[in-house]
């Protein structure tokens, strides 16, 4: 850091939303064409920038087919959606060249040829049947060799129009085939131009850091299109890897990449590259005039040991001190070189491997089918990622790091990211006679080297590694470790920016932390404007010795958070987190903090569960619905979590709500009007596979199940029933009850099939248009909408497919409202006399009747309703239930 920066005022939270009234600040997009997770070069970026003071857009792509806008602590989070336009132009006009409108005049592709041979094999039959009538009848000689003229020619046209197609289509260029044009080579370089330009061009960025070559297009014209508009903007290239030399497995991008490299890399107004090595061949390579700047990607030092997650790798592989544990952190692929290390581990019996990779992978699996093969599938873990700041602490407790990477190019050229955060966790290196690798280890003596692709090399020297552990980790210095940080890394960055902009922030931010994640959702807010959070204790430090209890993620109707107020209210010693899944369309529900459910498969959200569920910061984990905690790289199911939770000491239990655990084959066996009578069908084979999953999964666990209604107590007849939990008091209601001349019967489907609806409609339609009731069917309306109308109705009607009562029937029965719905006798069995009335399709209507000749007894009803509920719904015995379990 230059003198200068570290002059310069800095400033607290509080003081910068002040002077963010007024945001003067420079601003830089930093731009990356992947989907920013799991990338921490352009993370760190970022941040660094943040802390230095400027005004940062992250701008990444989405693959959810929306734009995704998040938060990064100050730093503006969007993703945009890059739609294949351009590609799909060039591939049309690529087939319907100059030559191809002739050979193929209007005939696009073969749909448009079957379609023209059809219509000539009309045409003809219809004027050669014409031609033998005329014959036969001898008649009208002249029409009949004009007609025959016509057919001669019109045949010929025929052959010569499908033999010209067929000619076409033997002599087209092959379009696997470069042609030596980036622009046609590989299009999908001008749509990610489409995509990100309105966004950078809107932001206004002073600087652009471009981030690898399919960033170059769009930094390059939207600093022109900027300029034109009299706003100035400079923009570098940062090659992540030297383009010519990578192996890119596809010989349109083989091609179209170095070409679009060489055009523009030199209208940039600087370059950054990641080692010595590759900033010298961009030099030669692109005449350029000065050297690019070198930024190697390196840990933040200041996040080391800040943010450690509660259990590292060793812990989460089940091990102790004394077995002997490889680790391998990153991007798995065969340039990676790890089945060399699988097959070598035939030779190790007591290594064992850790891959904290994406599960996902489809390469993953061919190393664990590998492993089998040698006879170390039990000794090959994979394991969930963690965010980039805390990868040193997470791998510390393994022995060595692996870098087994194949000689190409690329591999040869750099130092990875990889060998950096494995000195900063105090591990020394294992890895193969890449030369740049190799060089670096042997300098420092810090490891040992095997040749690439030789099993039994790897084998030998990772034994000898092993033997020589602790006076390998001794040669890790602090000042390598200082060399190799992202703070003395990133110093010259912030001087290029400073120097490209022509000025820079005035105020610094060293409040914001390096250890910062993504959010992708602000905390939902109640109405008078304060955090919904609030409601419950928040959850304690992870040196408190309560209760430290994560709960997620489906929060359905808002029950987990109904459940974290309950208890935060009969135990003193509790605190809670609630963390929701949730989409745009969903109700706001509290919660502390919200996943995006588009994006629970991606990498990000699963590295902030990890964090967040197995760092030490829970000591209870209510899961509810079996869904995953971690995100849905491990599995779709709560159960594919499991084993790492129980690595991490976690005290869990399942919650299960309905549909998730109700069996349809049993439920239609025992409810003449089941839900699932009128459920698609394909609906049904469905959660017919997932009722049976779960209910496995919750009997192997051996974990404490719990129910929210009584009649999933038949399905999980071991369960113990946790009542749902309402807020009474935001309930009331003084509305009187059944005074009005015309009755409000109100009824508020989800799905209409979840409720019988189709049932129970046509009677209440047609007391309707007798004018016996004012019958509101509220779907599609508002949820605070509804809640007024509930409030304010004469009669509830709930559902009368299920056979127990939900979470709308206690909600209105907290509002002093009769419900009608349709309770099973073994719910009644399990429960008692229920203040509500009892029906099915078949009684509905004398139900309602009879409500409507003695409206004393409705109101009566409603009374008893709200004293029920205060007694059994307002949490007590739900946190009475939950007791044992949170010991």
């Amino acid at each position: 850091m230059t003198s200068k920066r570290e002059a310069r005022p800095q400033v607290n939270a509080e003081q910068q939303d002040q002077v963010e009234e007024v945001d003067d600040r420079p601003r830089l997009a930093v731009i990356v064409g992947n989907g920013i997770t799991g990338d921490s070069r352009v993370q760190k970026t970022a941040i660094a920038a943040a802390r230095e003071g400027w005004r940062v857009l992250l701008l990444g792509r989405s693959r959810s087919g929306r734009v995704e806008r998040s938060w990064m602590g100050p730093v503006e989070v969007v993703r945009v959606p890059v739609w294949h336009n351009v590609r799909r132009q060039v591939a049309h006009d690529r087939e319907r060249g100059l030559r191809s409108m002739v050979t193929r005049f209007r005939l696009d592709d073969s749909e448009a040829l079957k379609r023209y041979q059809a219509a000539h094999r009309t045409w003809d039959r219809a004027q050669s049947a014409e031609v033998g009538t005329l014959q036969r009848e001898g008649r009208a000689a002249l029409r009949r060799n004009t007609l025959k003229a016509v057919l001669r020619a019109r045949r010929t046209v025929y052959r010569a129009r499908n033999w010209a197609y067929r000619w076409e289509g033997r002599h087209q260029s092959d379009p696997a085939v470069p042609v030596g044009e980036w622009r046609l080579d590989w299009p999908e370089l001008l749509d990610l131009d489409l995509a990100f330009g309105p966004t950078i061009e809107k932001f206004r960025p002073h600087v652009i850091h471009a981030n690898d070559v399919t960033m170059l297009v769009p930094a390059a014209h939207s600093a022109a299109r900027l300029w034109a508009a009299g706003h100035r903007c400079s923009w570098l290239y940062d090659s992540h890897e030297y383009v010519a030399g990578v192996e890119w497995g596809n010989p349109l991008r083989h091609a179209a990449y170095p070409a679009l490299e060489s055009e523009f890399i030199g209208k940039a107004d600087a370059v950054v590259t990641v080692s010595p090595e590759i900033a010298t061949l961009l030099r030669e390579a692109h005449h350029l005039s000065e050297t690019p700047l070198v930024v190697a990607n390196t840990p933040v030092r200041e996040a080391v040991g800040v943010d450690v997650p509660g259990t590292g790798v060793r812990g989460l592989c089940g091990l102790d001190d004394s077995v002997p544990l490889l680790v391998y952190a990153g991007w798995v692929d065969r340039q990676r070189g790890l089945e060399t290390v699988v097959a070598g581990l035939g030779e190790l019996p007591e290594v064992h491997l850790a891959l904290v990779t994406n599960r996902q992978n489809p390469f993953v699996q061919e190393l664990l089918d590998q492993a089998a093969e040698v006879g170390a599938a039990d000794r090959v873990h994979v394991l969930p990622y963690v965010p980039q700041h805390a990868v040193a602490d997470y791998i510390a407790s393994a022995d060595l790091g692996l870098i087994p990477f194949r000689r190409t190019p690329n591999c040869e050229l750099s130092l990875p990211t990889k060998m950096a955060e494995y000195l900063h966790a105090g591990l020394p290196v294992l890895a193969s006679d890449v030369k740049t690798v190799r060089a670096f280890t042997e300098e420092h003596g810090i490891g040992e080297i095997f040749t690439a692709g030789d099993a039994v090399s790897f084998a030998e020297a990772a034994a000898k590694a092993v033997a020589s552990r602790d006076t390998l980790a001794e040669r890790i210095t602090e000042p390598l470790l200082a060399e190799l940080s992202w703070e003395a890394q990133s110093g010259a960055l912030l001087d290029l920016y400073r120097r490209l902009a022509g000025t820079g922030p005035e105020i610094a931010r060293p409040d914001v932390p390096w250890t910062i994640t993504e959010q992708v959702q602000r905390p939902a807010q109640s109405e008078d404007g304060t955090a919904s959070y609030n409601r419950w204790r928040p959850l304690a430090a992870s040196d408190d010795e309560g209760v430290r209890l994560g709960m997620g993620i489906a929060n359905y109707a808002g029950q987990l958070a109904a459940f974290a107020s309950a208890v935060s209210r009969e135990r003193e010693d509790v605190s809670c987190e609630v963390v929701m899944a949730s989409s745009a369309t969903g109700f706001g529900y509290p919660a502390d903090a919200y996943l995006d459910n588009g994006r629970l498969g991606s990498v990000e959200v699963q590295v902030e569960q990890v964090r967040r569920v197995l760092s030490g910061r829970y000591t209870h984990l209510l899961a509810d619905a079996f869904r995953p905690v971690l995100g849905t790289l491990n599995g779709d199911h709560i159960g594919a979590d499991l084993p790492a939770l129980r690595s991490a000491g976690l005290k869990v239990a399942l919650l299960a709500h309905g549909s998730e655990i109700r069996h349809p084959g049993r439920h239609l066996e025992r409810h003449a009007e089941s839900l699932f009578r009128d459920a698609p069908e394909d609906q049904v084979a469905l959660m017919t596979t997932i009722a049976e999953r779960n209910r496995r999964t919750a009997a192997d666990s051996g974990l404490p199940v719990f129910v929210t209604t009584p009649d999933l107590l038949v399905d999980l007849p071991w369960a113990t029933w946790t009542p749902l939990v309402v807020d009474v008091e935001s309930w009331a209601s003084d509305a009187p009850v059944l005074e009005r001349r015309r009755p409000v019967v109100v009824h508020a489907p989800s799905k209409r099939w979840t409720k019988g609806s189709g049932r129970i409609l046509p009677v209440l339609q047609e007391l309707h248009d007798k004018g016996a009731i004012d019958f509101q069917l509220l779907e599609g309306v508002p949820w605070e909408e509804v809640r007024r109308r509930i409030k304010t109705a004469d009669i509830v009607v709930d559902q009368f497919a299920i056979g127990a009562y939900g979470t709308f029937s206690c909600e209105a029965m907290a509002a002093g409202r009769p419900v009608l719905c349709y309770i099973s006798d073994e719910v009644s069995a399990l429960t008692g006399p229920l203040p509500i009335v009892n029906a099915t399709s078949a009684t509905l209507r004398e139900a309602v009747e009879s409500l409507l000749d003695d409206r004393a007894a409705g109101a009566r009803i409603g009374a008893e309703s709200l004293a029920f509920v205060r007694e059994n719904h307002d949490g007590r015995r739900t946190a009475a239930a939950l007791s044992s379990f949170l010991q």
